[in-house]
């Protein structure tokens, strides 16, 4: 019996390959890292601003989450890739409108990108009825 069940859906764009876009394991919810392309089958890269480009990369990181019976909300984790240092202060701000005061946990490290500004990824925690309340 397998310890992980992969989740998929249209509703996000993922790039493909030898990776799967969510995976369920032992109570959590690991997410590959959501670029700004728009799901469907032309990928349309959304080149905009910075923050178009953050909202729709953390709009298809959350329709992951949704795949998988979760939600941000359930953030325990993230790890944002961004092109540049500069837009440091406007993904804090795009970030707390997706995740609130209390988000999770983040590394934010600059690296170069082909053609778009940020990467997110994210591991959640699913929420356990019977465990207790923190």
């Amino acid at each position: 019996m397998s310890h992980k069940q992969v989740i998929t859906t249209d509703k996000a764009h993922t790039v493909g390959g030898p990776y799967s876009p969510a995976i369920i394991s032992h109570g959590f919810v690991f997410l590959s890292g959501c670029t700004p392309h728009r799901p469907g089958p032309d990928r349309e890269l959304v080149t905009t601003s910075f923050r178009a480009q953050a909202e729709l990369a953390l709009d298809n990181l959350a329709a992951l989450a949704e795949a998988a019976g979760s939600s941000l909300a359930d953030a325990v984790r993230t790890t944002v890739y961004i092109s540049d240092w500069k837009y440091f202060h406007e993904l804090n701000e795009v970030f707390g409108e997706y995740f609130g005061e209390n988000g999770p946990t983040r590394t934010t490290l600059p690296l170069p990108m082909a053609g778009f500004d940020i990467e997110v990824d994210a591991i959640l925690a699913l929420p356990d009825a019977d465990a207790p309340s923190v």
